[in-house]
């Protein structure tokens, strides 16, 4: 016979009292890890992305970006291909948008009506359609007078010209006339009449390696840099630019005074010297600036 201390066969034991029966889950003796507990179900896993429920697939991307119907992107597009071609017929097939007026700005010697006859701008005809290139290039051609044109549409009937006219700063005697030369030693028109306050240009180039070397047009552009370059109270009192060679620039002004420039270079600074110069000897008569930085004056 078993002892009283002995336990019956079938018989539970008792639960253990001390730190496991406080709900701490036990650990499992295979892996060291808890044990389950409770209702024995872990946290749900996430639910995947892209998948066929109600955020996942094109109805969930479409919902999410709002992306129209396939009907309304048809709709639209069709409303846009009819608008475009609504709006090449009004620029090139109605009659609401065609030229019908010619404005000029800008105008000195020339008239208004001068530059649109050279201009020669085809009348009603699709606005849209006119080549601003094409008038520019043919009133320069035709106008030499003309420095630069500005071609513009002003919508919906006008085509604007503002003229920049070339200014004379020189002028050479040929003849009984004159030809009007501008600062950069184009010779632009031929007029009856000098303009007033406007020096005579005297080419006494000799035929050589020089004229062969800079050429006429260059020499006329080096005067015009000499006469441009003078403040206004001395540049009326030029009468005459003599130009020898391209290092021999002459300046005859009123008073039977003369002034040897040199080259066109530092034109800024030597008139700058001989503004000094005329007012330190008001008596003389040779003024030579064609080294600024030594200076010389002669005559009385």
């Amino acid at each position: 016979m078993a002892g009283p201390t002995t336990a019956r066969r079938g018989e539970k034991k008792p639960a253990r009292s001390g730190p496991l029966s406080s709900g701490t889950p036990r650990t499992s003796k295979k892996t060291g890890k808890p044990g389950k507990s409770g209702s024995g179900k872990g946290p749900k896993k996430s639910a995947k992305r892209g998948g066929s429920g109600p955020g996942g697939g094109w109805s969930g991307l479409r919902a999410r970006f709002r992306v129209p119907p396939r009907r309304t992107l048809i709709i639209t597009l069709a409303g846009v291909v009819a608008l475009a071609g609504f709006g090449a017929w009004a620029l090139y097939g109605s009659t609401w948008l065609r030229t019908e007026h010619v404005k000029v700005g800008g105008t000195g010697v020339l008239t208004a009506d001068e530059v649109v006859r050279t201009a020669a701008v085809p009348m009603d005809t699709p606005l849209a359609s006119v080549d601003k290139q094409a008038i520019a290039e043919r009133l320069r051609a035709k106008l030499p007078r003309i420095k630069s044109v500005e071609v513009t549409r002003s919508w919906p009937h006008t085509v604007s010209l503002k003229v920049t006219e070339r200014q004379p700063e020189l002028v050479i005697q040929t003849g009984g006339k004159f030809v009007e030369v501008d600062s950069e030693g184009t010779r632009f028109a031929t007029v009856a009449t000098a303009p007033k306050g406007v020096p005579l240009l005297e080419m006494a180039v000799p035929d050589g390696p020089g004229l062969r070397r800079f050429g006429a047009e260059r020499l006329r552009r080096a005067a015009g840099t000499v006469v441009t370059s003078l403040p206004k109270a001395l540049h009326q009192d030029v009468r005459a630019v003599e130009v020898r060679s391209f290092d021999s620039i002459t300046l005859k002004l009123t008073g039977s005074r003369t002034v040897v420039w040199g080259s066109d270079e530092r034109s800024t600074a030597k008139a700058k010297v001989l503004t000094a110069a005329l007012k330190a000897a008001r008596d003389a008569r040779h003024f030579d600036v064609s080294v600024p930085t030594a200076p010389a004056v002669s005559g009385s």
